[in-house]
């Protein structure tokens, strides 16, 4: 009925409007912005953390097509990226926040994307600083701007300078 209001007062939960955040994590300067505004953002939105890591298979792909094959090259590399997460982790923690973390394999934008459907992550936070050259715009493909056409959810892009 026009007029009247409903007696039962809302949850500040219901109205929240990042319940779940994930936060691409690589541990570079610009991860370390936007690790910061998703604690911000976290704060304000009382939203549950994820934070991710990926660890790209072209690492692999590239000792394959050099002809050289290096196991534990992989398992190092697999290993910082683990290290980066953790760090990661362990900041947010530091700051009083409680965040899950995971570390995943294969294309960086694809596994982040299908890492927040499964979670069912409201924003997306991602680092970013500008490149410099033209011909570094133009050589590198850009995660968030992949992230911004893939994603079923907001993604917030953190730039650095």
């Amino acid at each position: 009925m026009l007029g009247t209001t409903d007696p039962t007062p809302a949850t500040t939960q219901e109205h929240t409007m990042y319940k779940r955040i994930l936060l691409a994590y690589d541990g570079s300067p610009s991860g370390q912005k936007a690790l910061l505004d998703c604690r911000e953002l976290a704060q304000w939105s009382q939203a549950e953390l994820a934070l991710v890591a990926v660890l790209p298979i072209t690492i692999g792909l590239v000792s394959i097509e050099g002809g050289v094959y290096d196991s534990a090259m992989m398992e190092r590399e697999k290993q910082g990226m683990q290290n980066v997460l953790e760090d990661g982790l362990q900041r947010l923690q530091a700051s009083g926040y409680q965040a899950k973390g995971m570390l995943l394999t294969g294309d960086t934008v694809e596994e982040i994307t299908g890492y927040a459907k499964k979670i069912d992550a409201d924003l997306i936070v991602v680092g970013h600083k500008h490149l410099d050259s033209w011909a570094a715009r133009w050589w590198k493909t850009s995660v968030s701007k992949s992230l911004i056409g893939l994603s079923h959810c907001s993604v917030l892009v953190a730039i650095t300078a």
